[in-house]
């Protein structure tokens, strides 16, 4: 008896020192798994295993501590590793565990709710972009095209300017960030031509409006890209090293792993290339960094950093001209993050984080292009490119000399800067398993200028945001998030941006041809802060200080404000052959109010009075030389609705295939250019057909968002090999030349029909790989095998087939081993 007792009493102090890893297993709908098995590895081997219950609950019990990583198993699900963690010998860590489907791809998705949830739970549309996507990339770009409802517009080559439509929002409607720091301009503007995907682990697309979680400038979309963790017990070097046509070379080069409480991961790449055209070349330099620290197995700190250093010609529209400018453009990016994340409680999380972004752009003209001549009936010169004919994807053409550049001093150009510090703090509650209450703040300081404008000066902005929200379920078939936020931002004023979603299961995930279908809906509302060049450049300012008080009366127009946005969103899920497809259906409704429109400089002068026509033409070449090629306001309204449909689906063990089609019907409510021609002049006509030449007309598309857009991708990936092949689509898009005033005779012979201007295009990528050793991989990515010189908008040229071979270096393992019995 006294035997007993003994033992008793050491195994209970064995227990007590025991660390202990608990959870629960569910799937993607949140049903709970019984019978998965849950093994615990550190150092590649199980130290501990277990199987959940009835309930989906597991734990395990170790007296040892270190860096370890949990490894779930179970029947129709695939095998599932989670991140790695760190636990101390009394630490308790909790790791739900949500399983996908062994045919399809589901994901836990954060941008949607602000906290790590299953995709079939929330109401909201968000796709991943992953690992396999990224591997052979050196932009986002091409992904991107990837997602439906989305439209990616690159001006130009490899580097130049590219931006991204969500469901018809404006391109400076998305928030980006990069390791939850808010990476845009002021005002939301993001280029991704020079982002690279150096270190990159994924990227999340929320489509829709979400400002009640993430403030201003998540207007139409969220784009949120992550960096990697070191995983590894011992420090890895991954080498990749490629080179292609155009005189393009790229390397790169990671190193990770974890040392104790500590994970760590260091990145840097280079890219250069010639591209196809005269002063285009381009390169791109970028550093990444990602390093952890557990204080506890509850404590964790975090610090990012993201920078990223380019620089590209700007040869302009080739095709309206045959010149190209002798310019440049210039970037350095820096995103830095600091975090500490704190299971309070076991029903209590908080997190602080401190971002601060610093960008810089600057763009220079080195000297005039084309040839000097007269410019218009007035004696006036302005340096013109060759004879062109300009034919539209609506097959409407003209034939002409366009200006290019202006006389004057040179170089010219500008310089813009942008700097961001912010402070946020987010706590969720769980008041019962099924309701989480979320809390949160945040604090933008704002500062932004053009050195060297005397036109400018520099602004500061100091914004405020108070955001509330809860999350539940009803019996694990109702899912709902419930949303606000109060902002307070120096520049518009106090705005209220409310958010709900719903997910409903009405049949449940099952064996059988209908194996789950499940309803959602959306709605939220939005704003977004206007950009460092809307604020500078306002025309409401700029007739203030030049006299121009009469006009802004007539024309009733009003300082720089926040464009608005509200979307309803309703849609369906099914699941066919025991989950082996899935498709999925959205109809979408987006009202756009207070959208900034955009004054062409070449009108500016006739709205300010008794000006001689030397005076005005004096002006508008002022005008831009300071950068201000236009001036804003508040005045144009659209809506855009649609549809969006995607299918996916595994074929065996190996082969993924996922597909999508999106239909957008946008139309314009309210423009500028309609409603005060009386002021401006009649709107040009070609052979009697209205043209809005900076902006669209009442009734007609928004300019570069064609009405249909889709893509196919496949991947398959056994053993040594994986092959991915990427296609997307597009329909003809309205646009513009925006040649207002810039033919020979300073005319607008040189502007042809907004609808269809854009030609539609298909892109067709492949790449693949195959490890040749453990440590030596070969690779091969080629892209837009259709040689489509017409994927950019008119005027611009696109890339034509360019193919880059390289080899994948690597000293040790991407990932620990794992043992034998870990293997399902």
């Amino acid at each position: 008896m006294r035997l007993f007792v003994c033992v008793l009493i050491v195994l209970s102090a064995a227990m007590m020192q025991a660390a202990s890893i608990r959870g629960v297993v569910t799937d993607a709908s949140g049903a709970r798994v019984t019978g998965a098995a849950v093994q615990l590895i550190l150092n590649g081997s199980v130290i501990g295993s277990a199987v959940s219950g009835a309930d989906g609950s597991f734990q395990i019990l170790t007296g040892q501590r270190g860096r370890f990583y949990l490894v779930v198993s179970a029947t129709k699900f695939r095998q599932m590793e989670t991140p790695g963690f760190y636990a101390g010998q009394l630490d308790n860590i909790e790791r739900n565990i949500v399983l996908e489907p062994e045919w399809v791809h589901e994901s836990v998705v954060v941008t949607a709710t602000g906290t790590p949830t299953p995709q079939q739970q929330t109401g909201a549309a968000t796709s991943v972009i992953g690992p396999q996507e990224l591997e052979l990339s050196t932009d986002l770009a091409s992904a991107l095209r990837q997602m439906p409802g989305t439209a990616v517009v690159q001006a130009g080559q490899r580097g130049s300017q590219t931006s991204l439509f969500v469901r018809g929002g404006d391109s400076d409607s998305n928030l980006v960030q990069v390791n939850g720091v808010n990476a845009g301009d002021l005002g939301g503007r993001f280029d991704f031509g020079p982002l690279s995907t150096t270190a990159m682990e994924r990227s999340e697309v929320y489509r829709g409006p979400n400002s009640s979680l993430y403030g201003a400038d998540a207007e139409s979309g969220v784009v949120s890209v992550s960096t990697q963790h070191g995983t590894t017990d011992f420090p890895s070097l991954i080498f990749h090293g490629d080179w292609g046509n155009f005189q393009t070379s790229h390397e790169d080069l990671t190193a990770a792993g974890t040392f104790g409480k500590l994970d760590y991961l260091g990145a840097y790449s280079w890219l250069q290339t010639d591209n196809d055209l005269p002063h285009d070349q381009y390169h791109v330099g970028t550093v990444a960094g990602n390093v952890g620290l557990a204080l506890t197995g509850s404590t964790q700190l975090r610090g990012t950093l993201y920078y990223g250093v380019d620089g590209t010609g700007v040869p302009g529209t080739w095709e309206f001209h045959h010149v190209a400018d002798n310019a440049t453009e210039k970037d350095q990016d820096l995103y830095i993050s600091g975090s500490i994340d704190n299971q309070t409680t076991a029903d209590f999380h908080n997190m602080v984080r401190y971002g601060a972004t610093r960008k810089r752009e600057q763009f220079h003209l080195w000297e005039p292009s084309g040839t000097l001549q007269t410019s218009d009936m007035f004696g006036d010169q302005a340096y013109f490119g060759n004879v062109v004919t300009i034919t539209g994807a609506n097959g409407f053409s003209a034939t002409g000399q366009a200006v290019l550049d202006f006389p004057g001093t040179y170089p010219q150009g500008y310089q813009l800067v942008s700097n961001r510090d912010a402070l946020v703090y987010q706590g969720n509650y769980t008041v019962t398993p099924h309701l989480v209450a979320q809390i949160g703040f945040q604090y933008e300081n704002e500062r932004g200028s053009e050195p060297g404008s005397s036109f400018y000066p520099p602004v500061e902005r100091t914004n405020y945001d108070y955001r509330a929200a809860v999350h539940g379920d009803f019996k694990s078939r109702l899912f709902y998030t419930l949303g606000g936020d109060l902002e307070h931002y120096s520049l518009f004023g106090v705005q209220t941006t409310p958010r709900a979603g719903v997910s409903l299961y009405a049949l449940k995930p099952r064996r059988g041809i209908f194996s789950g279908t499940r309803i959602l809906f959306n709605f939220g509302d939005a704003v977004r802060e206007p950009s460092l060049t809307d604020q500078f450049y306002s025309l409401y300012n700029f007739l203030q200080t030049n006299g121009g008080q009469n006009t802004i009366a007539q024309m009733h127009i009003s300082p720089i404000q926040a464009p608005t946005a509200r979307t309803y969103e309703g849609g369906f899920e099914q699941s066919l052959a025991s989950e082996h497809l899935i498709f999925k259906a959205s109809f979408f409704h987006n009202q756009f109010g207070r959208q900034i429109e955009y004054v062409g400089s070449d009108l500016i002068p006739a709205l300010l009075p008794n000006l001689s026509q030397q005076q005005q033409t004096a002006l508008e070449q002022q005008l831009q030389t300071d950068g201000a090629f236009e001036l804003t306001l508040n005045t144009e309204a659209f809506r855009a609705m649609g549809v969006e449909a995607t299918m996916e689906s595994g074929i065996g063990r190996y082969l993924f295939l996922r597909g999508g089609y999106t239909y957008l019907d946008a139309v314009i409510q309210r423009s500028y250019t309609n409603d005060d021609v009386n002021l401006l002049g009649p709107v040009p006509t070609y052979n009697g057909i209205p043209i809005g030449t900076y902006s669209p007309l009442v009734g007609a598309r928004p300019f570069r968002r064609p009405p249909h857009t889709g893509f196919f991708s496949a991947s398959y990936s056994r053993s040594r090999f994986t092959a991915l092949f990427n296609s997307a689509f597009a329909s003809r898009a309205d646009d513009s030349t925006f040649l207002g005033g810039e033919d020979q005779n300073g005319g607008n012979s040189l502007l042809l029909p907004n609808r269809n201007l854009d030609h539609g295009f298909a892109k067709v990528d492949v790449g693949g790989s195959v490890r040749v050793r453990e440590w030596v991989s070969a690779y091969v990515q080629a892209e837009n095998l259709t040689n489509n010189r017409h994927i950019a908008p008119i005027g611009f040229v696109s890339l034509p087939t360019s193919v880059r071979v390289g080899l994948k270096l690597q000293w040790g393992r991407e990932r620990a081993n794992v043992a034998p019995s870990a293997q399902r």
